[in-house]
C-alpha cells in the first residue's frame, strides 16, 4: 500500500505569524493534528503539530502571543505519494515524529500520520493467517 492511499488530503496551511491559538482552533475545527507552515519570505515549508502547541502551553507560554514560526519544525522529512507505507513508517520511527508532509512536484498535497498508517494496516493484519 502506498502513501497516496493512506494520506489525508485535508492540508491546513498557515502562515508563520498565526498565533498558536489560531493554529489550534483551525486544527481542531478540521480534526487534524498538524498544519503546514508556509513562509512566503523564504519559500520554505515547515510543520506545526499539536505536540508543538502542547509543549508551548506546558512551558507557560501564551497561545495568544506565541507565533507559529517560533514553534515550527523546519528540518522536515517529506514523503512522496509513491512511497510505501513501510517507507513512511520507517522515516517516522527513525526521525521520532508522527506526521509527514506529502509533496508532489514541490507542492504539499497531503499529510500522512501514524494514525493513517495504522488505519490501513489494521484490517490487513486481521485477515492475515495466524
Amino acid at each position: 500500500m502506498l502513501v497516496r492511499d493512506a494520506m489525508s488530503t485535508v492540508v491546513l496551511t498557515i502562515g508563520p505569524d498565526h498565533t498558536l491559538r489560531q493554529a489550534a482552533a483551525l486544527m481542531s475545527a478540521r480534526r487534524i493534528g498538524a498544519a503546514v507552515v508556509l513562509n512566503p519570505d523564504n519559500s520554505g515549508l515547515g510543520i506545526l503539530t499539536e505536540r508543538d502547541i502542547l509543549n508551548s502551553v506546558g512551558l507557560g507560554q501564551s497561545p495568544d502571543a506565541e507565533r507559529a514560526h517560533a514553534h515550527t519544525t523546519t528540518d522536515v522529512v517529506f514523503a512522496t505519494p509513491s512511497w510505501t507505507l513501510e517507507e513512511a513508517a520507517q522515516a517516522m520511527a527513525h526521525g521520532g515524529f508522527r506526521h509527514l508532509i506529502v509533496l508532489d512536484h514541490g507542492e504539499p498535497i497531503g499529510i500522512v500520520s501514524v494514525r493513517d498508517i495504522i488505519r490501513c494496516w489494521a484490517p490487513l493484519r486481521q485477515h492475515a493467517p495466524a
